[in-house]
């Protein structure tokens, strides 16, 4: 437990800056989000670390978002993982899901390349989805393949890519929590008198303490513990702690636009063998059914439409 939450244990997300250098940091701890995403799924434990880790990492970027919307972080495999997702939007409301193949079999030292990358096809997709969209606005999607051997190393890797932003993340998950450490260089600003030496200096130190956090500490061991430990020697700005969350934005119309996607046809044959069809959210485990008249009504209004005959086609 956090020794500055009092008796009311939260996820916490907590942000920093070095207040002589050009670096931001952020500490975040899952607990009960975690614990949330974990009650509706039973995944083999190399599946819970690499999914925590990349909740963890997912909440860590979206506490920076510049815009009303969310970031989904996706990683498509081609192993016994075929899909991991994580959802964060800029409130910092979480959910998670993992598909894996039929009849998997996962060993309990799997490595990351292993699960999701043993063909070379792998890849990772970060999605920018704002909720307000000016007309004709697609959501930014970035997609790279998987460079590297930790949930860690392929964000870092794509944060160098494509944003061009010196990245270190320290990632760790298990049965009861996901947690991690990020740290940014800042990009300088005109006018400020630091020189580059100067500011490579200070990243580079930074990381070297970041880089002396041991697993298994960043698991144990509470924020403000882990924030002396680590930066006892530099002078920090710490902001207020956010609070993450497990929330799943799931809804009965929107199952339905899924139904509509297989197409009449699919959703005919399918409510014909089984008269009724049962969805569970991957998200949150919610129970959804469809019976033949709610299936009918989904696509009532389709059907209505191509039945109107235009005034002026008709005949007297």
């Amino acid at each position: 437990m956090n020794h500055f939450q009092g008796n009311t244990v939260k996820d916490n997300l907590q942000k920093f800056m070095f207040e002589h250098a050009g670096v931001r940091g952020e500490f975040v701890e899952l607990p009960n989000t975690w614990q949330a995403i974990l009650s509706h799924q039973d995944y083999p434990q190399p599946v819970k670390i690499i999914l925590g880790e990349l909740l963890a990492a997912a909440s860590l970027l979206s506490a920076n978002l510049k815009f009303n919307g969310s970031m989904i972080m996706q990683i498509h495999g081609d192993g016994p993982i075929k899909l991991l997702v994580v959802e964060c939007d800029s409130e910092l409301r979480l959910r998670a899901t993992a598909k894996l193949a039929a009849n998997a079999v996962i060993a309990d030292d799997a490595t990351l390349s292993e699960l999701v990358h043993s063909r070379g096809q792998g890849r990772f997709v970060i999605t920018l989805d704002p909720n307000d969209k000016m007309p004709g606005q697609q959501a930014y999607q970035g997609i790279v393949p998987l460079d590297g051997d930790s949930i860690a190393t392929i964000i870092e890797n794509y944060m160098m890519r494509s944003e061009q932003l010196d990245t270190k993340l320290w990632l760790a998950a298990d049965d009861q929590v996901a947690r991690g450490l990020l740290l940014q260089k800042l990009p300088k600003i005109g006018g400020t008198e630091s020189s580059v030496e100067d500011e490579t200096e200070a990243w580079n130190r930074a990381v070297i303490m970041g880089s002396t956090l041991k697993q298994e500490e960043l698991l144990s061991t509470d924020i403000e513990t882990l924030m002396t430990r680590l930066f006892w020697e530099e002078t920090l700005r710490v902001f207020e702690p956010l609070h993450p969350q497990f929330h799943c934005n799931c809804t009965r119309e929107k199952v339905g636009d899924m139904l509509k996607m297989l197409g009449h046809e699919e959703v005919s044959t399918a409510i014909a063998e089984l008269n009724q069809l049962d969805i569970n959210c991957d998200f949150c485990g919610k129970h959804y059914s469809f019976d033949q008249v709610d299936c009918a009504q989904l696509f009532t209004a389709t059907t209505l439409t191509e039945g109107i005959i235009n005034p002026s086609q008709s005949s007297h």
